[in-house]
């Protein structure tokens, strides 16, 4: 439904999301990412502000910097922002930045990109009680720092039990390493 790209963040915390996904053209990345536009982007100040849906181009009054013209520059010509704010028990937001180059976002297409976010917004990967507790005493000693040799130490286990806890995080998270296993245990409030 988006041709031209997207931008999704799920789940932001304090600083990052626990999930992304960004089909842009690499040059726009890079001049957005070079020349700081995040902080003045007219989506971006929508996506914190709002929840819901709206239309790139009813948005243009509030874009000073000219940065939807910039968005226009790299064939991201028609789009929609969504954004998912967080509930009580996870505060955390979602949102995307879809593209089309060729027209306007239909509203049964923006329907269907609000339920599909939705939807991952509240698919938490881990379900808090998924992790053993073993394997959050690893994961929190890791976050706070420590070495698999010092958490072996800590915990009165071998080295090789505590690459067995934090083998099983990762999986259970679905995560790539040991750190961000821990990392995203420790926005979900599991730690």
């Amino acid at each position: 439904m988006c041709p031209a790209g997207c931008y999704i963040a799920l789940r932001l915390g304090f600083y990052a999301p626990e999930e992304e996904l960004n089909t842009f053209p690499l040059k726009w990345i890079e001049e957005y990412t070079i020349r700081g536009l995040a902080l003045e982007d007219p989506l971006m100040q929508w996506a914190f502000n709002n929840g819901g849906m709206a239309k790139w181009s009813d948005l243009t009054e509030n874009d000073k910097s000219g940065i939807l013209k910039s968005y226009r520059e790299y064939g991201l010509l028609f789009g929609v922002v969504i954004s998912i704010p967080g509930q009580e028990k996870h505060p955390m937001r979602s949102f995307g930045f879809f593209a089309r180059e060729d027209r306007e976002f239909t509203d049964d297409e923006m329907t269907e990109l609000f339920a599909e976010l939705t939807a991952d917004h509240n698919n938490f990967s881990v379900q808090e009680g998924t992790l053993t507790a073993a394997q959050i005493d690893a994961l929190r000693l890791l976050a706070a720092g420590m070495r698999q040799k010092q958490i072996a130490y800590e915990l009165g286990i071998s080295q090789s039990a505590v690459k067995a806890r934090l083998k099983g995080s990762i999986k259970k998270m679905g995560a790539k390493t040991a750190a961000q296993a821990a990392s995203l245990a420790s926005r979900k409030g599991l730690l």
